[in-house]
């Protein structure tokens, strides 16, 4: 009986020292983690920066290119088959005609082909907006995982202080930058 209790004082002290062991690990914060969270979901590397504020400005700026895109796309189709339309009625084929959307109806082929065509262009630029957005997203994430742990306290000094040359017997000024370890 006695073995046993020393087996399980010595297994309950190996379980205690294991878990002392994993408090002394200290999680650093990665840049990296926030980007690729950010590159995944927009805003989740904000959120891991502790930057909850960012999100609605994120969601904010890529919304826009959103609405775009579905209203020029919306636009595009009516006008793509309008046109068509109006094609296939120079043919002959007067079927479609009666389809197309009333505020398109009195406008021409030629006019129909150039709002196609605008429409379309901007449909594009929509989602090259998306995806610049996007990117923005990215590296503010990036950047700002970065300077989480940017040393900003008072063991930072920058001194500026006279300074002669004796190999070029010039005198001028020195910028010099020291760093204060504190522990």
């Amino acid at each position: 009986m006695k073995c046993f209790y020393t087996i399980l004082f010595l297994l309950c002290l190996q379980q205690t020292l294991w878990a002392q062991d994993s408090t002394i690990n200290i999680v650093k914060h990665s840049p990296k983690k926030a980007t690729n969270r950010s590159a995944i979901l927009p805003g989740l590397g904000q959120a891991y920066n502790k930057q909850y504020w960012k999100i609605p400005l994120v969601y904010g700026v890529l919304s826009v290119p959103v609405v775009t895109y579905v209203y020029n796309n919306d636009l595009y189709a009516k006008t793509k088959f309008a046109y068509e339309a109006r094609i296939q009625e120079a043919n002959g084929d007067i079927s479609n005609v009666s389809k197309i959307d009333p505020t398109l109806k009195n406008l021409s082929a030629g006019s129909l082909q150039s709002y196609r065509n605008i429409f379309r262009k901007n449909r594009d630029v929509s989602i090259m907006w998306f995806i610049i957005a996007w990117g923005i997203n990215v590296v503010d994430a990036s950047v700002s995982g970065h300077l989480k742990e940017f040393d900003v306290s008072n063991n930072l000094v920058m001194q500026m202080a006279p300074m002669k040359s004796d190999a070029y017997q010039q005198a001028g000024l020195s910028l010099q930058f020291k760093w204060k370890y504190t522990k």
